[in-house]
């Protein structure tokens, strides 16, 4: 195993084979933003989502995908030129993974791609127990799905952060007042009719108990591109505040406590989820 790699695992106490796995994702995560960073992505792009408030902020979940935002809109941008980047990048640290970009099959403005690699080999790599392996498929993959949007809403600010392993670079990532817009659009537009994304709403907790402001303009300028505010008059924070209400009335509680429950360590936390709580919660969130 790469020094590196041993000294980034380190900064795990893995038990179970799950655990391992989220140890895994987590690394190659970490070793393809460092690639991207290489091959000057950041003069175009900044991340955002939930795996860049895990790896730059302390998110206490686990996130599969890497999402990122162009600086400003490009149709004619693809993942695919950074492919041997990535690539190169991740083998250098010893790990086999293929980039799988991702052939549009509708007009979207999401360009995305997947990292994918076989899961036991990887893990046999980072020196997993063969007692933890014994009742793994030895095809099994292991996915990491990078999306950019080409598109984005105007209005957001980004900042420069640091990731100190395996070895010290920088990541331009949205600021949090526009990190946190973009959660409340997802909460507020996703459309996926009669499922829940419990991260969503385990994020949302998070935001107001650490960094409750929100730019409601960006948020805004999200809700129009996607069409979901059409009124003449600009979001205002009581506004917000009503649309976020009804959100919670129509939440089935239950449903996003099992979709979460997977990616936290701490199952505990989602013992005092209820509507009540979330009620709660929504008077906490500040616009900007």
């Amino acid at each position: 195993m790469h020094d590196a790699i041993r000294s980034m695992l380190d900064r795990y106490e893995c038990r179970s084979r799950d655990e391992y796995v989220n140890a895994l994702r987590e690394i190659l995560q970490d070793v393809a933003l460092l690639g991207l960073w290489r091959s000057k992505f950041f003069e175009h792009a900044a991340f955002y989502g939930g795996t860049a408030l895990r790896v730059l902020h302390g998110l206490d979940r686990y996130s599969e995908d890497l999402d990122f935002s162009l600086l400003k809109p490009d149709q004619s941008f693809s993942l695919r030129a950074y492919g041997d980047a990535l690539l190169r990048e991740i083998s250098s640290f010893g790990f086999h993974v293929e980039f799988e970009s991702r052939r549009k099959t509708k007009a979207s403005a999401i360009e995305s791609a997947f990292l994918k690699t076989n899961t036991y080999r990887q893990l046999i790599l980072i020196e997993t127990s063969q007692e933890l392996l014994r009742d793994l498929h030895p095809a099994k993959n292991l996915k990491i799905r990078l999306e950019v949007d080409t598109d984005p809403p105007g209005g957001f600010e980004t900042e420069t952060q640091y990731v100190l392993q395996p070895i010290p670079f920088s990541v331009r990532v949205y600021s949090l007042p526009d990190l946190f817009a973009g959660k409340l659009h997802a909460i507020l537009c996703r459309k996926w009719k009669t499922r829940v994304k419990g991260r969503d709403w385990y994020d949302l907790v998070w935001y107001a108990g650490r960094y409750p402001k929100v730019r409601i303009s960006h948020l805004e300028s999200r809700m129009r591109q996607s069409g979901d505010y059409r009124d003449d008059e600009p979001l205002t924070p009581d506004r917000l505040q009503h649309l976020l209400r009804q959100a919670v009335e129509d939440l089935d509680v239950e449903q996003a406590r099992r979709g979460v429950a997977p990616f936290i360590v701490d199952q505990s936390a989602l013992d005092v989820w209820s509507q009540d709580f979330f009620r709660q919660i929504i008077p906490r969130i500040i616009s900007i």
